[in-house]
């Protein structure tokens, strides 16, 4: 009977990979000229169509890493999707020299023909670490950058266990209606537990029900302004 139900889940999970593998998705370039992409299943896009860009670094370097004042920071994004904000976050880590540890979440890594085409960066640097980013192994810690650590792990948020501790969480997944099982009490009850005291989440969403959850779970949260063609963001505080 377990053999029966484990070959169940195991083909059920196959056919979701192929989904989401074999799921269209559309690139699109953003008001600010920054490329990003859309997913007609789900009507959704990866980033703000106001600027992905703007909006990244809006919502998690200006109200995430550069709100923390620490010579060292671990950070835990959930989300890996496009590498926006990790690379945003190197060329941050570059201006102020501190020590990052980047571990990141994607249960569904992007194809390397997607990441070529979203590459547009002009200056050859920029461009070779964004591939970078892309080309390093899953699932182990590499040093991309000296003294930033990048450590992409493919794994499902339900499912990620760790001991590690963390400083920062950039919380990127898909919108609260589009997948709402990453936005219950039990994820944020397990973001919290991941977080060192004064630790800092952010989220470009600022739903009432996503403010409400995160306070149930011990969150002091702040409503912050959002990024172009966002009323609000949310910040939250573990004390």
């Amino acid at each position: 009977m377990c053999w029966i139900k484990f070959e169940y889940d195991f083909c059920l999970l196959s056919l979701i990979t192929i989904f989401y593998q074999t799921m269209e998705l559309k690139i699109i370039t953003t008001r600010d000229g920054s490329k990003s992409l859309f997913v007609p299943k789900m009507n959704e896009t990866y980033h703000s169509k106001f600027g992905a860009k703007t909006e990244s670094e809006h919502v998690f370097i200006r109200m995430g890493y550069q709100y923390i004042n620490q010579a060292s920071i671990d950070i835990l994004e959930v989300g890996f999707g496009t590498g926006l904000n990790a690379f945003l976050t190197w060329r941050e880590h570059l201006k102020d020299g501190r020590k990052i540890y980047y571990e990141s979440l994607e249960k569904y890594p992007l194809s390397p023909d997607i990441i070529a085409s979203i590459n547009v960066f002009e200056n050859p640097d920029e461009h070779a670490f964004f591939n970078r980013l892309h080309q390093t192994e899953w699932n182990m810690p590499i040093e991309v950058s000296p003294n930033f650590v990048l450590h992409k792990k493919q794994v499902d948020l339900r499912h990620y266990q760790t001991d590690k501790k963390f400083d920062l969480i950039y919380f990127d997944a898909f919108a609260p209606d589009k997948q709402p099982e990453l936005w219950t009490e039990e994820i944020f009850r397990k973001m919290f537990g991941l977080l060192n005291k004064n630790g800092v989440l952010v989220t470009y969403s600022a739903k009432g029900s996503v403010r409400r959850t995160m306070q149930s779970v011990g969150f002091s949260v702040e409503r912050l302004p959002g990024p172009p063609g966002k009323r609000e963001m949310l910040r939250a505080i573990k004390k």
